[in-house]
């Protein structure tokens, strides 16, 4: 994947995570490539992309860091092979943000 292909598809994934999460009521701040989400109970999640490794980076209270490449239409782990998706649907769930991202 070329730079310019890996921002384009960064850009609409961290746009479309922070609508679908502000619309269940997360507390989003999206703003310079950096997706922050932050819990009722003080907890703060964050997102954003590492172009030079055409990454995204996942910062959680719960689970630690996380890099993510993009894989057959997926965000994936190189740390453990989970899903973007999956891993944030979980862990945000836990802090009382119901979201369902299969449709993104």
């Amino acid at each position: 994947m070329n730079e310019q292909a890996f921002e384009a598809l960064a850009a609409k994934t961290l746009s479309r995570l922070a609508d679908a999460i502000e619309d269940c009521g997360g507390d989003v701040e999206f703003s310079g490539g950096i997706l922050t989400v932050a819990t009722d109970d003080g907890r703060t999640f964050l997102l954003n992309k590492h172009a030079p490794l055409k990454q995204l980076w996942y910062s959680s209270p719960l689970s630690g860091a996380h890099h993510y490449e993009p894989k057959g239409g997926r965000w994936v782990s190189t740390r453990d092979g989970t899903d973007l998706y999956g891993r944030l649907t979980h862990e945000l769930a836990g802090a009382n943000i119901d979201i369902d991202l299969g449709d993104l």
